[in-house]
């Protein structure tokens, strides 16, 4: 009977969004940058669900709609950039290059940091992508012998404290420019970090967007070729 009722569509919804909007509720209140809606609402539903013993895949199924609409939420970036198309004309290079660096020096920190700790390597290889989105950080992890579990909760992490600490960080590193602070929030932080950006402004927005495609090639480009540079060393 539970698993009946988590696999409805419209419970799924209605939890999800309840748990949802009580973070933003919660945040708004408290006023705290850490207290982010998407943390409060997460631990909310793993709690239900602990708490009801329902396993994962009824979730899964019942909030397939939710699932979906992240493909049209990426249109919806891209409509964003198309309004803004005249920042990036002028500044594509600088674009570019500012990702690909960010990209590169986040994947050898990773290795380094790594080395220092002592980290096996397959934990290593699942922390490097952090800064990609979701869907290609998994996909990475997996293809280059990494544990995509520990790479999604990474990314959250990533894309949670990004959103909640970055553009305090960016402030205090008196860095104003919408540019800079999109592809900030974008390249390091993702979807959560871009949904921020686009709190601060709509030139802000559209750059995140812009930055986590961006940051998905060159990671995905950085990944095998700073390992290999890495062996050689």
């Amino acid at each position: 009977m539970k698993q009946i009722l988590f696999e409805n569509t419209p419970f799924m919804l209605t939890l999800v969004t309840g748990s949802y909007l009580f973070g933003v509720w919660v945040y708004k209140r408290s006023k705290i940058a850490l207290l982010h809606p998407c943390l409060i609402c997460m631990i909310i539903i793993i709690s239900f669900l602990t708490f009801m013993d329902i396993p994962y895949e009824s979730f899964k199924e019942g909030s397939k709609l939710i699932d979906f609409m992240l493909g049209p939420s990426v249109v919806a970036l891209g409509l964003l950039l198309y309004d803004q198309l005249d920042h990036v004309k002028g500044n594509i290079i600088s674009i570019i290059t500012s990702v690909a660096t960010g990209a590169f020096i986040g994947v050898l920190s990773v290795i380094v940091i790594g080395k220092l700790f002592n980290l096996e390597d397959m934990m290593i290889v699942s922390l490097e992508p952090k800064s990609v989105t979701t869907p290609i950080a998994v996909s990475l992890s997996a293809i280059h012998g990494g544990i995509p579990a520990l790479t999604a909760v990474t990314v959250v992490i990533c894309g949670i404290s990004g959103a909640a600490l970055g553009p305090k960080i960016l402030s205090l590193c008196g860095i104003k420019s919408p540019i800079a602070v999109g592809l900030s929030l974008g390249a390091a932080s993702h979807g959560l970090g871009t949904a921020r950006a686009m709190e601060i402004g709509a030139i802000e927005g559209a750059i995140g967007g812009l930055s986590i495609g961006i940051m998905g090639i060159m990671t995905s480009i950085a990944i095998p070729l700073v390992n290999y540079l890495m062996k050689l060393i």
